[in-house]
């Protein structure tokens, strides 16, 4: 339950955190990071629910903001880098970097409640 509870509220707050324009793109860190202080997992539950939060979070805001424009601007940045212009695998690595660094928020969380 402290799972799927920790997955939710760190989507929540990351959400909420992205909200405000006058914070940067990583915000989101910290809010896993508190998440992770405040809910008392493993290390490793930690990172893989930082990880889920944010790869849910970005894949589906990424998939609903790039459906309405027909995948236009997403399928000339897949060009750009290679991807082979499929705008699903860049969103998929965009969600992937953005679990990435929330996970590892969440495992630094973790490790400060452990001290």
């Amino acid at each position: 339950m402290k799972f799927i509870t920790t997955i939710i509220l760190t989507a929540l707050l990351s959400y909420a955190a992205g909200l405000y324009t006058t914070l940067p793109w990583w915000s989101f860190v910290f809010c896993a990071l508190i998440v992770a202080l405040a809910i008392h997992q493993k290390p490793w539950k930690a990172f893989v629910s930082g990880f889920l939060s944010l790869f849910l979070l970005w894949g589906i805001l990424a998939l609903l903001l790039d459906y309405p424009n027909e995948h236009i601007l997403s399928q000339k940045v897949a060009h750009i880098l290679p991807l082979g212009g499929s705008y699903v695998l860049l969103i998929l690595v965009t969600a992937f970097v953005g679990g990435l660094v929330a996970g590892f928020g969440a495992l630094t969380g973790s490790y400060l409640r452990k001290h």
